[in-house]
Formats: C-alpha cells, structure tokens, sequence
C-alpha cells in the first residue's frame, strides 16, 4: 500500500507500506548515543570502527611490549640482580600506582569508583600473583622460554572463560591449545638440554604466573563490563592494593631494606631502567585493557601472544644466549597454536559440526546394510 502527501515545498512524498513505519520512534537514541565510549588516555577512539580500533591497539601493544621487554631483560643482565626480582615487582608496582594517580587527577570529569573493593582486593593479588612470579622466574629462567610460557597463556586463558564467565569454545580453541602444550613442551626440553640457567623452579613460578594470570583476564572483562570502569581506575586500584600487599611482606621478610641498598648502587641500571620498563608497561597495559573490554579476554591474549614471539626472536638478536634448531621447530608449534585461536574466531566450527562431518564421511566409507540388500535384489532380478 503506498500513501502520496504533499509537504510544504509543494513536493509529493511517497509513503510505501504502513505510512507509521516510516517514522523513527520518538525515544529512539541516534547513533551516536548508542556508542560505547573507548579511550585510551586522553585518546578517544569512540568513533573509530571497530577494525580500526584493533589496528591501533595491536600497533601499539607491540611497540610498547617489545620495549617493556627489552627493558626488563636488559635489568636482568646486571650482575647480583637476579635474586631481587619481587624487589623490581615493587618498585613497577609503585610506578603504575602513580602514573594511574596523575592520569585520574588530569581528567577533567571526576568518576567515583565504580567497581566493588572486594573485587580489586582479589585483582590486586592475582596482579602480584602474576607479576612478582614472572619477575622472578627470570632468576631461573632463560628469557625466551619465561616468554614462551606466556605464549600459552590462551590455554588457562580458555579454562578460566569455562569456569569464570561459562563460556562455550569450540574445537579449534582445544586443538590450539593441544598445539600450544606440546610446543611449550618441546621448548622446554630444548631449553633445558643447552641453557646453563635452567632451573626447574622457574617453571613452576612461570607456570603459577600463568594462573594468575587467566584468572586477571578473565576477573577484568566480567567487571568492565559489568561495571563501565575505566580503565585507570582498574590500574590505581590493582597495582595499588598490590603494592601494600608486596610491601607488607617484603618487610616481614627482610628483603625490602636489601633491595633498597643493592639497588642504591646502581640507581640508573635499576631505578632509571625500571621507569622506562614501567612506563611502557603502564601504557601497555591501557591498550590492551581497551582490547579487552572491546574485543574480549581471548582476541586480547592472542595479540600479546603474537608479540610475545617477535620478543623471542628479538632477544636472541640483542642477547647473547644458546641456540638450538628445536626452539624453532617448538616454536612454531607454538605460532600454529596461535593461528588455530585466531582462526577459530572466525571459522565458529562447533562439534556438532564435527559430528555432521564424521558421519557423512561414515556412511561413504562403510555401505549401509540397507543398500546392500536392495543391491543383490536388483541384480537378482536382472
């Protein structure tokens, strides 16, 4: 049904169907209102779309990591360093609290806390769970393969999305994680057959990291998303409470006052080089908080995973270190494993779809007995 009007100009506007639906409701909210705020910093990437708005955050996740990285091997190198690794936690830890004060304090539109304490109370340990264990795990550790078991964080990364927010995964998720396991296991036996630092211990303390550190990713999205926090007050709070906890118990240990003298003799190889290593860490972190709350815990664990291989590639370009043919063939493993995740996110393959497949491919390979019967009756009557 078509309605014909004349409007003020003397112009006929034509309405097709119902003349009603043509209209846009009152209350409908324009498109802009309907957008998500999305900044990093002072940045608003509000507007942007949500392919550019990947690009950006992937660029800057690797700028920034592979100079956090280069920054945090390069502190390892000073000899006597190595056992003050929870010292330099706390020192990062200080650092990140008082960049999230400046950058909250410089905003002009003042926002109260908008996440529950006890859920930072419960991010500020996972925080130094993951970061003081993978600090110190480089005392143990050679640097590539602390950095290759954070290329499997995807696997506690996808248990934690099952048991945290009852998440559904397919099967190209496990199989990525099948992947990621046999070639972190393969690095690490490659790893411990030419490195004279390998340390058993530092694969405990890495692989304790890493649960710490599923859980963070996984804790972080439910309550962004549920609460609309920015992303400076999950950092003042996280690192904040962390560095009473840390600090708490490095004085109860007697540590603190050692850290503080060792670290007071080289003040530029430790102080100065841990600014650079947290600053980076800090804005890093904005990034990939905003890569979170838009593209979700996954996505987001698969882009600082891909940068944590370049880190691996780079490290033994800058540093010294053993190599062996079986870190690539590992490690490849590892970047199959990567694939297999990114790809899963956009191939949705289900096991119901597996299921289809296998019994299609059944019912060609092994004659039905229904067929065959029908088979000898045709050839009987011929």
């Amino acid at each position: 049904m078509s309605v014909s009007n004349r409007n003020g100009n003397g112009s006929e506007v034509i309405y097709v169907g119902d003349r009603s639906t043509n209209r846009p409701p009152r209350n409908a909210p324009s498109p802009d209102e309907d957008r998500k705020e999305v900044k990093i910093l002072f940045f608003d990437l509000t507007y942007y779309n949500t392919t550019t708005k990947f690009l950006l955050c992937c660029a800057g996740v690797f700028v920034l990591y592979l100079l956090y990285g280069y920054m945090q091997e390069l502190i390892f190198t000073l000899d006597g360093f190595k056992p003050y690794g929870w010292f330099l936690t706390l020192v990062q830890f200080a650092y990140y609290t008082v960049f999230g004060y400046v950058e909250r304090s410089l905003e002009s539109k003042r926002v109260p806390r908008c996440i529950p304490m006890k859920t930072y109370v419960l991010l500020a340990f996972l925080t130094l769970g993951t970061m003081g264990l993978s600090n110190s795990s480089l005392g143990y550790l050679n640097y590539p393969t602390q950095v290759i078991f954070k290329c499997c964080k995807l696997v506690p990364v996808l248990i934690g999305s099952i048991l945290i927010q009852g998440k559904k995964h397919g099967p190209l998720d496990f199989l990525a994680a099948i992947a990621m396991c046999l070639g972190l296991t393969l690095f690490t036996l490659a790893d411990s057959q030419v490195s004279p630092n390998f340390n058993p211990f530092g694969v405990l303390l890495i692989s304790l990291a890493l649960l710490c550190d599923a859980a963070i990713g996984n804790v972080q999205e439910k309550a962004m998303r549920e609460h609309k926090a920015p992303n400076n007050e999950v950092v003042i709070y996280s690192y904040g409470i962390g560095f009473v906890y840390l600090s708490v118990i490095m004085l109860l240990t007697g540590n603190l006052f050692s850290g503080i003298t060792f670290c007071m003799k080289y003040p530029v190889e430790t102080f100065g080089y841990a600014f650079l290593f947290s600053l980076s860490g800090y804005l890093g972190i904005q990034i990939v908080l905003t890569l979170v709350r838009t593209c979700g815990a996954p996505l987001a664990a698969t882009v600082t995973t891909a940068r944590k291989a370049v880190t691996i590639a780079l490290s033994f370009v800058f540093f010294s270190k053993p190599f062996t043919i079986n870190y690539l063939w590992s490690g490849l493993i590892v970047v199959l494993g990567i694939y297999l995740n990114v790809y899963s996110k956009r191939s949705k393959l289900t096991f119901a779809d597996l299921n289809r497949t296998a019994e299609r491919i059944y019912r060609k390979l092994v004659p039905q007995r229904g067929g065959s019967s029908s088979t000898k009756k045709l050839l009987l009557e011929v």
